[in-house]
C-alpha cells in the first residue's frame, strides 16, 4: 500500500485558499482536488502491510514527543525553483515552521525504525495547487499572484497516516490519526 504522513488545514483555511487561486483554469496545469490539499510529513511510498503496525507505532511516538504549533500558509514558488519552468506550483508555509520540521524528522525516523526505505532529503515544507501536465511550464504568473498570500492562522493538533491510492481518480483514505501532546 503506498503511504504517507500528513498535517490537513483546517476548512477555514481551505476556503481561504480556494479563493486565492480561483480564477481562470490554466490548461497546461493538473491542479490537486481541493479535498487532497495536504501538508506532507514523509513519503514512505509503497510499503508491505507487515510493517503497518510498527510504523504506527514510531508515529505515535512521533505525536507524543510533539507539543502543537502555530503556522499559516504563506507566499507561493515552484519546483523547480526557476517559475518558468516549473512542474509544481506549491503554497509555502509560515510560523512555527522548524517544529514542523521536527515533526517531519520524528516521521520519517518512524518509517525508518519500521524498516521502510525513507528518502534522505531536506524537508521543504509546502502544499501542492498543481503539477505540470507536460514537461514544465511557465507558472510565473500564478506565482507573483500568490505572492503576497496569506491564509489564517492555525494550531497544528494532529498527523494522519494516509493511504494513497492512484488511478484516473486519485483517492486518499486516512488509516490512523495521531494527535499530538497538549
Amino acid at each position: 500500500m503506498r503511504l504517507f504522513a500528513a498535517i490537513d488545514p483546517p476548512s477555514e483555511v481551505w476556503s481561504s485558499l480556494t479563493a486565492a487561486v480561483a480564477g481562470e483554469p490554466d490548461t497546461q496545469l493538473r491542479w490537486v482536488p481541493a479535498e487532497q490539499w495536504h501538508l506532507t510529513l514523509a513519503f514512505y511510498g509503497e510499503v508491505d502491510e507487515s510493517k503497518l503496525e510498527k510504523l504506527q507505532e514510531g508515529l505515535a511516538r512521533a505525536a507524543e514527543r510533539t507539543q502543537p504549533f502555530g503556522v499559516r500558509l504563506s507566499s507561493a514558488g515552484t519546483f523547480p525553483k526557476q517559475a518558468a519552468k516549473a512542474r509544481v506550483l506549491w503554497i509555502g508555509l509560515d510560523g512555527e515552521v522548524d517544529a514542523m520540521g521536527r515533526l517531519a524528522d520524528r516521521c520519517a525516523g518512524a518509517g525508518r525504525r519500521a524498516r521502510i526505505a525513507v528518502e534522505d532529503r531536506k524537508f521543504r515544507p509546502h502544499l501542492t495547487l498543481a503539477r505540470a501536465r507536460r514537461d514544465s511550464v511557465d507558472v510565473a504568473h500564478l506565482v507573483d499572484r500568490l505572492a503576497s498570500y496569506s491564509s489564517p492562522w492555525w494550531t497544528v493538533t494532529s498527523l494522519r497516516l494516509v493511504h494513497s491510492t492512484l488511478g484516473a481518480v486519485v483517492r486518499h483514505e486516512t488509516l490512523r490519526e495521531f494527535a499530538l501532546t497538549t
